[in-house]
């Protein structure tokens, strides 16, 4: 696989940069592919919350209680409560 990589540097802190390399030596990988999948994993848990704040506000919460409050079906299981915030 190719990439379009930089070449920014990167400053760690000392005892940081020492954890990435003990981490990634028992990872398997190099320090610097070890960043790279710690930054992308960050990135990618941002932008998931991002999505999710965003369909938040989209949300029919009426139509929601409608449809879980409706007759018949099998009862909800436990923690399959809205969240407060969704109320």
């Amino acid at each position: 696989m190719t990439t379009n990589c930089g070449t920014d540097p990167l400053r760690l802190p000392r005892l940081l940069k020492a954890a990435v390399e003990n981490l990634s030596k028992r990872d398997g990988t190099s320090p610097d592919q070890f960043v790279v999948m710690a930054v992308a994993e960050k990135v990618s848990a941002m932008v998931t919350a991002d999505t999710f704040d965003e369909d938040k506000v989209r949300a029919d919460m009426a139509a929601f209680h409608r449809i879980v409050s409706r007759k018949g079906g099998e009862p909800p299981l436990p923690g399959d409560a809205p969240l407060p915030d969704y109320e």
